[in-house]
């Protein structure tokens, strides 16, 4: 059988249990700083801290919608899919 690691050995390899993160929320965060912090609950992947940088490194836009489609390798391919010709059905208001 075994025994699961105190949260103080989980911390020091990125990763902490649920109680250990919340006894010590101000060395998770510091921690953070410099990588990821995976907090478990019941063994299991519960949640991630990331610093705040990181953060807005992965959340920010990196174009428009049109500048995606501008740049698809589909553009100019001339595809022609064929279009239904169905009427809509009668719906009783």
């Amino acid at each position: 059988m075994k025994t699961p690691k105190s949260s103080k050995a989980d911390s020091r390899e990125g990763a902490w249990t649920l109680a250990g993160a919340k006894a010590r929320l101000s060395e998770l965060v510091d921690r953070a700083q410099a990588g990821p912090q995976v907090i478990t609950r019941n063994g299991k992947p519960a949640a991630v801290v990331v610093s705040a940088e990181e953060w807005s490194r992965k959340t920010a836009r990196k174009g428009t919608l049109a500048e995606f489609l501008l740049a698809s390798p589909l553009r100019g391919t001339d595809l022609d899919l064929p279009r239904s010709t169905d009427k809509p059905r009668d719906v009783d208001l």
